[in-house]
């Protein structure tokens, strides 16, 4: 198993993964579960495989993709809860560990983890012998999010070395910001847009990254200054659930952080335009949804969305995890 995923056991950080592996192994398995998907092929290759779904936080794409994933390899979830905090022991005071050693002690295959805390992730691998997957730890990373963001960016454009990017909003406790900034460490030519008030700025580490992986990076607070420049618009919400203030996102002083018609039209017209979703008021959806660069919700044609790339990608790495 650990040869098959890069040499790791557990899924906790985006820098963690190899170029060679996601360009060698993750991805052709990706397009296999696609292809695998639309034939209808029902085969269970993780018949009598067991997943654990324990989530402490909020989660509608990445706790649905991941439990249909399984099942559509002939897995089973034995055990799930959508707030542990509130619906396990924990709500009894137990510990991250204790909840996870008992866990192990069942003799599941894989835990799926949304902890609440940064860190959590990290936390849970220390004390467990079966894998860990990393589904979002509170302002920290969500490398699996990371994973199939790259995977539809190479997908519509045909590349990732020599890409520029614009990534959006909130990215200080945007941990899908974070996760795919340590991605495109990996790879040549990136040029890296942060569009952000001043207050919600890149964490200063993903910078330092940055720099030692010679990728070039520039920070704005406003996205018309490289709507014209950028081939992928990676727009994020506000995380409330994090802390973060509510803020207007046109307003001068905060800088100009939306998505609407006047940036599609200064936009490149093979650019594309993602989310992580769910998505708020960052997106002026009546004048976005209906353009083919839209790509962050829904299929349009051949144009595959983040969303159903979200199934596929979690069908790989469960594939090659187990």
């Amino acid at each position: 198993m650990e040869k098959r995923f890069g040499g790791l056991k557990h899924i906790l950080r985006a820098q963690d993964f190899s170029r060679k592996w996601i360009e060698e192994v993750l991805f052709p398995k990706t397009d296999e579960m696609e292809a695998r998907t639309l034939k209808g092929d029902r085969g269970q290759p993780l018949f009598g495989k067991e997943m654990i779904s324990l989530f402490a936080g909020e989660s509608l794409r990445t706790r649905a993709s991941f439990n249909i994933a399984m099942k559509r390899l002939g897995g089973e979830i034995t055990f799930e809860t959508e707030d542990v905090r509130k619906f396990s022991s924990m709500a009894k005071g137990e510990s991250l560990e204790d909840t996870i050693i008992t866990l192990n002690e069942y003799g599941a295959d894989v835990i799926v983890l949304r902890y609440d805390e940064e860190g959590g992730a990290e936390r849970a691998a220390a004390v467990s012998d079966i894998p860990i997957i990393n589904a979002g730890d509170g302002g920290g990373q969500h490398p699996t999010q990371a994973l199939l963001d790259l995977y539809v960016i190479q997908k519509h454009l045909n590349r990732i070395d020599g890409i520029s990017i614009a990534m959006i909003g909130d990215l200080e406790k945007g941990r899908t910001v974070h996760s795919l900034a340590y991605l495109f460490g990996k790879f040549d030519g990136v040029k890296i847009y942060f569009v952000s008030p001043d207050n919600l700025k890149i964490k200063p580490d993903i910078k330092e990254y940055l720099n030692r992986h010679n990728v070039r990076f520039f920070e704005t607070k406003d996205v018309r200054e490289v709507a014209s420049k950028v081939d992928v618009f990676y727009q994020t919400r506000t995380q409330t659930n994090l802390g973060t203030k509510p803020f207007d996102r046109a307003d001068e002083k905060n800088g100009f952080t939306v998505i609407n018609k006047q940036i599609l039209d200064l936009a490149k017209k093979d650019s594309i335009i993602l989310h992580p979703l769910p998505c708020t008021d960052e997106i002026v959806r009546s004048e976005v949804d209906p353009d083919r660069r839209a790509v962050y919700i829904k299929t349009k044609g051949d144009r595959m969305s983040q969303v159903k790339g979200g199934i596929y990608i979690r069908m790989a790495i469960l594939w090659l995890l187990l």
